[in-house]
């Protein structure tokens, strides 16, 4: 969802780490939607080379796709012999920018320095070869590192699926939609309306290699049969050529199982704020068993789950070795698994509840500390409630002023917290009644651009305060540990810093809540 702010935050990101010209050519692609070249050129008022080099940055950061609209059926066939890339930007991916070191964090945490630093390398640099990084590995070293060594530490990233091929460069996309019709059994066939995918969605789809090919170091796709014929010679010659094929694949990190990590760890620890360590224990192993089957991450309920299966996942860990399987059974009844969730003894956990409740806690906290505890009531009143109640029901129910409510129902629907009706009662006398509600499709949306606004506004003062002192970086180290007034200087710009980095981290927490789980 690129909210207003949200493309104004992707557009700084983009200016702060690459520059104006290729901000100019990214803002175009969010005014304009998909381009061509020449489309760009002419909206940007750039050169022809300009523009293609800053297209060129994009692609190699994954912030952008070319893709090439398939021929219509109303088509000439001048129209269907022409090639018509175009450019799309990645709104996801640009933010995801801000989340390189939670996943650099991630990768620490379950594998090692080693996998750390080829990470970082394809963060920084967007994608790269493993030529390149045995010649990234390589410097500073005396000896070069070893090609297999390298090779080792990419396909442990590639067995945990951190990282994958790089898409197809400008796979064939259709951009016309078509409604669907299905046939009900023993009834009329009927029209029915399927929301269609985003153009967004189907490039992105397109262009993703399946996952034989996606997590496979293997170049040479041959079928076992061909390879069975082919002679010795023939075998040591297709090997080298493999080997020369392996080292030009383009590899990037895999944001999309970053997420998914990102997502299980908030699900985890809001269930141990909420509960136990056992209980999060439990959720844990679930996750664990079926994060390799899950089709998409935002999963809203979790792979069904024999008990059985569900309790040797637990007992692997320390916590889990301790529980019994009654205990484990009532962590699952904790975590929402009623007997109707529980199908041929399969456990299955809503996850899309989990995460409701952890965006209502969110949004109820930000309006107790922008509104104060009357406020708060009366809009969690109307969250739970979920239907139109009228101001004198909502004063009475919430224990707030009558004189009191009106106001502060007003300031909220006036930040587009509440929606209003107005309701005409016809009797002796007319009279207008305010019917209020939340409707949080809409307000979830408007929480999610303000938060955009806040961590653009937290970016652009990192940039400010990193450009005032942009001097005091440039002295040497001894001369800062020196008492005096450059190492004050010094020490409010680490301490304001800290302040901001902390603050931008998490708040990107409550916009992955909103936006990517």
């Amino acid at each position: 969802m690129a909210t207003q702010f949200g493309i104004k935050l992707a557009v700084h990101l983009i200016t702060n780490h690459f520059g104006n010209l290729v901000a100019k050519v990214c803002e175009n692609l969010f005014s304009h939607g998909a381009l061509t070249l020449d489309q760009l050129v002419r909206y940007s008022e750039l050169t022809k080379d300009q523009v293609k080099n800053s297209l060129l940055v994009l692609v190699q950061h994954n912030c952008c796709q070319a893709f090439v609209s398939a021929p219509e059926d109303d088509d000439d066939d001048v129209d269907r012999l022409r090639v018509r890339t175009q450019y799309l930007v990645l709104f996801d991916n640009i933010i995801h920018r801000l989340r390189f070191s939670k996943f650099l964090e991630t990768v620490s945490r379950k594998l090692d320095e080693e996998c750390v630093e080829l990470l970082d390398g394809l963060l920084r640099d967007g994608r790269l070869t493993l030529k390149q990084m045995v010649d990234r590995a390589s410097q500073g070293k005396e000896n070069a590192v070893d090609t297999k060594v390298v090779r080792e530490i990419l396909n442990k990233l590639l067995t945990a699926r951190l990282v994958e091929r790089c898409p197809v460069p400008e796979p064939v996309v259709s951009t016309s939609f078509k409604e669907t019709t299905t046939r009900k059994r023993g009834a009329k066939s009927a029209k029915i309306f399927e929301a269609p995918e985003t153009l967004q969605q189907r490039v992105v789809e397109a262009a993703v290699p399946g996952d034989a090919i996606r997590f496979s170091f293997t170049a040479d796709m041959k079928s076992n049969v061909d390879r069975e014929t082919n002679s010795d010679d023939d075998e040591i010659g297709s090997v080298q050529q493999n080997d020369e094929k392996e080292e030009e694949i383009l590899w990037r990190a895999n944001f999309e199982e970053f997420i998914r990590h990102l997502r299980h760890k908030a699900l985890i620890e809001n269930i141990r704020t909420q509960h136990d360590d056992g209980t999060a224990t439990v959720l844990s192993a679930v996750l664990e068993a079926t994060k390799t089957v899950e089709k998409k991450v935002k999963m809203e309920n979790s792979v069904p789950l024999s008990l059985d299966t569900i309790t040797a996942e637990v007992m692997k860990t320390d916590t889990g070795r301790t529980m019994t399987i009654d205990r484990i059974r009532a962590s699952l009844s904790q975590l929402g698994c009623s007997q109707r969730m529980i199908v041929d003894d399969a456990y299955s956990i809503d996850l899309k509840k989990i995460i409701e409740r952890a965006q209502n806690e969110e949004v109820e906290s930000i309006v107790l500390k922008r509104y104060g505890r009357d406020a708060y009531r009366m809009f969690r009143l109307l969250s739970k409630d979920g239907c139109f109640h009228d101001t004198d029901q909502i004063a009475a129910s919430t224990l707030v002023e009558k004189k009191e409510a009106p106001k502060l129902l007003y300031r909220l629907w006036k930040d587009n917290y509440l929606y209003m009706e107005k309701v005409v009662a016809t009797g002796v006398k007319q009279t207008t009644i305010l019917m209020w509600k939340v409707s949080k499709p809409l307000l979830w949306e408007h929480v999610l651009d303000e938060m955009y606004h806040a961590a653009l506004n937290l970016s652009l003062r990192m940039a400010f305060e990193q450009e005032k002192d942009e001097e005091l970086l440039n002295v040497p180290k001894d001369k800062l540990k020196e008492p005096g007034p450059l190492q004050k200087k010094y020490k409010r710009l680490l301490n304001v810093w800290l302040l901001l980095g902390s603050s931008l981290t998490k708040l990107d927490e409550a916009l992955m809540l909103f936006h990517d789980f």
